[in-house]
């Protein structure tokens, strides 16, 4: 019956609406430093199975297939692209970049993941008391902390591959801590907060800590910030056949609702 076309199609243009929102926010994300794309995932709703596969025919012969007609789509998840963006040159020396696997941890206000949350965001900057913390707008204290000396000339800091900080002390290089770094079983499963963190859920499993350039982490690079990993071109071609969809997915409607006229009409 046109009916069932008429809900199949509407669950069509609401999938494509969702599609065309993470899309939007890819695009805008696309100079966000740090930002990991997002990809929508599908999967087929419930089928009205008219003839089951494997029925015997009026020939006394079983059928080699069914007669199924589907309900529709629903969007089944969104999924973060981890990969690695690239490298971009600031010339900052606090600006750190991470090439590879981890996350920087750090502190954030209560009702935020517990306190703890992570970013692949290395903007940092010192704040008045000298300690590294995120260049947002909330500004969260990397943990664990590292702390430069006060009056500390920003140009003498060095930060190693392997997440050593040595600074200039009265002519003389003083190490003042190691940047430590994070990872998860299943990154794919944190929960997106916003500002640039991420928290963690039972999806992604508990965190496992490690120092840069350890086995299965990534090492560190100085006055760099790693670029959104968002690929503008993949993403306005997406939004292109995004719109195409849900213009056929309306032809569907149209076409049932039609349909329905015809039907409305024979009892004249």
């Amino acid at each position: 019956m046109a009916i069932t076309a008429l809900h199949s199609a509407a669950t069509g243009m609401k999938a494509m609406d969702t599609q065309l929102d993470v899309i939007a926010n890819n695009l805008a994300n696309s100079n966000t430093h740090g930002f990991k794309s997002s990809r929508v995932n599908f999967e087929d709703l419930f089928y009205e199975e008219m003839r089951q596969p494997g029925s015997l025919n009026s020939q006394g012969l079983y059928s080699s297939t069914g007669l199924f007609v589907g309900l529709g789509v629903r969007v089944s998840n969104t999924q973060l692209n981890m990969e690695t963006g690239s490298p971009e040159n600031t010339g900052r020396p606090l600006d750190i970049a991470i090439q590879g696997e981890g996350f920087f941890r750090v502190q954030t206000p209560e009702g935020i993941g517990e306190g703890q949350a992570y970013t692949r965001a290395g903007n940092f900057i010192a704040n008045q008391d000298g300690d590294l913390v995120l260049g947002t707008t909330a500004g969260p204290l990397l943990d664990p902390a590292i702390t430069l000396p006060q009056g500390t000339d920003l140009n003498s800091v060095t930060i190693e591959q392997d997440g050593t900080i040595t600074v200039m002390v009265d002519g003389v290089d003083q190490e003042i801590g190691q940047i430590q770094l994070f990872r998860f079983p299943n990154a794919h499963g944190l929960r997106q907060e916003g500002g640039n963190l991420y928290t963690e859920t039972n999806a992604s499993g508990s965190p496992i800590a490690g120092l840069p350039l350890d086995a299965g982490f990534g090492g560190l690079l100085q006055r760099h910030l790693e670029a959104s990993n968002v690929d503008p071109v993949r993403e306005l071609v997406q939004m292109i056949r995004t719109q195409r969809s849900f213009e056929l997915n309306s032809q569907s409607i149209r076409a049932a609702d039609e349909n329905l006229q015809v039907v409305s009409r024979l009892r004249r």
